[in-house]
């Protein structure tokens, strides 16, 4: 075989293979004697199907077959003796003029970038920490009294109000036409808790059981319905009936409901701190992990794989479909998806990707036996049975390849960290948790 590397521009790489057509020629003739020992036709016997007669309709395929197999190896032969790093799949085509008995063929592909580094000593990066507060914790109170809230009716001359459990029929029309979707009857929701647009929830505001109103409404211009959205409609709503809100106590018996052992509610409340100090821990590690890693790619120099950027934009089209197909859309994997809308995403995870494999090569940064074992108890001691979630993990190849690329992005974070120049800050707890 001979071999032989160009250069077209930047990552992209050419090399012409050839190959002996009576190589070629014999493997084809090796594999149908194969298959004509095992293949059944009709009015022959097994193993009796004549040669020309697998051949003549069998020989197209083999021959294709064949020549994938012997082109892949020469390519892949050729690429590890010359020492290339090959980004994505080769696009391979016969080449005219080869000489005689031979066949020729051009692989064009990619190779993987260098990847230049800058001294990350000029790297600036904001470290941010965070406390839950006593504030934090009542809310969190709160929301477990919601979740265990019963409601009982109120009087006829009692008008509805926020927390309040209305039951309501409504029909609207927009033009003075019924619409999809416009219209109910016995329908339930919580008046002040947003599940309903803010017009909806004021016109139902206040009013009392048997009474029906009719209300403009204005639907937002993003509103999720695309037949209505930025349309105004006429409402006429009925409430039926109005039931208020009962909170539990905050006592022994609320406790004890919420598995608090000991049935304390100081017991409830250091439960309650626990969870949320762990909620923080991890969202303040993935803050600075991405603020680590966006520094470190902004020191960095390298020429992105166009293969590699659209197998990923590929990938991500592949995730939307799937996540319509989830919601419910009709005909989600013939839906028309552009594709350019997920290029920079794909940029910047494939920037991203290659930039920390370099770091985690040149330092060393792989994720070690007892990191691996000790980022899963951390996940799992959040579960009533730790030592199950442990074994779920561990079975798995694919969790578990998970579980080491987060360890060996911490790796990376803390390398990033420990050379910058960092900047510490102490940033609110509704901040953190995105409820500022």
């Amino acid at each position: 075989m001979t071999v032989t590397v160009e250069t077209l521009e930047k990552l992209e790489r050419k090399i012409t293979l050839t190959l002996p057509a009576d190589v070629i020629k014999n493997e084809v003739e090796s594999r149908l004697k194969r298959l004509a020992r095992q293949v059944k036709m009709d009015g022959f016997r097994p193993g009796k199907v004549p040669f020309n007669v697998v051949a003549q309709r069998y020989g197209y395929s083999v021959h294709y077959e064949v020549m994938n197999d012997k082109v892949g190896e020469a390519f892949n032969k050729a690429a590890n003796e010359a020492q290339l790093r090959v980004a994505g799949q080769p696009q391979i085509t016969e080449k005219d003029g080869a000489p005689e008995g031979e066949i020729a063929f051009d692989a064009v592909f990619e190779v993987y970038p260098e990847v230049k580094i800058a001294d990350l000593a000029a790297a600036e990066v904001e470290k941010v920490s965070a406390e839950v507060s006593d504030a934090a914790i009542e809310r969190t109170l709160d929301i477990l009294r919601k979740q265990r809230r019963t409601f009982a009716q109120r009087a006829a001359d009692q008008a509805a109000q926020d927390g309040d459990r209305v039951t309501i029929d409504f029909a609207g029309k927009i033009d003075g036409e019924p619409f999809e979707g416009g219209k109910a009857e016995g329908f339930q929701f919580l008046v002040g808790e947003g599940q309903m647009l803010k017009e909806f929830e004021d016109a139902v505001r206040g009013m009392k059981a048997g009474e029906s109103k009719t209300f403009p409404l204005n639907f937002p211009a993003d509103y999720h319905g695309q037949d209505v959205a930025g349309k105004t409609a006429d409402f006429l709503v009925t409430l039926n009936k109005i039931e208020a809100a009962h909170l539990p106590e905050v006592d022994e018996t609320f406790a004890k409901a919420l598995g608090i052992a000991d049935g304390s509610v100081d017991g409830l409340r250091a439960d309650i701190q626990k969870n949320l100090a762990r909620e923080v821990k991890f969202r303040v590690l993935a803050r600075n992990k991405q603020a680590a890693l966006d520094a470190l790619v902004a020191q960095s120099e390298l020429d992105l794989p166009k293969s590699v950027v659209q197998a990923e934009i590929d990938r991500l089209v592949e995730g939307a479909r799937a996540d319509l197909k989830q919601r419910g859309v009709k005909d989600a994997d013939k839906a028309p998806i552009p594709a350019e809308l997920f290029r920079e995403q794909a940029e910047r995870r494939v920037r991203m990707g290659l930039v920390v494999a370099e770091v985690v090569r040149a330092n060393e940064l792989h994720a070690k036996p007892e990191q691996l074992k000790a980022h899963i108890e951390e996940l799992a001691s959040s579960y009533e049975k730790p030592a199950e979630v442990m074994r779920w993990y561990q079975s798995d190849n694919r969790r578990m390849a998970e579980i080491e690329a987060v360890v060996i992005e911490n790796n990376v974070t803390d390398f990033v960290l420990g050379k910058a120049k960092v900047t510490e800050k102490s940033v609110d707890f509704d901040e953190l948790m995105g409820q500022s």
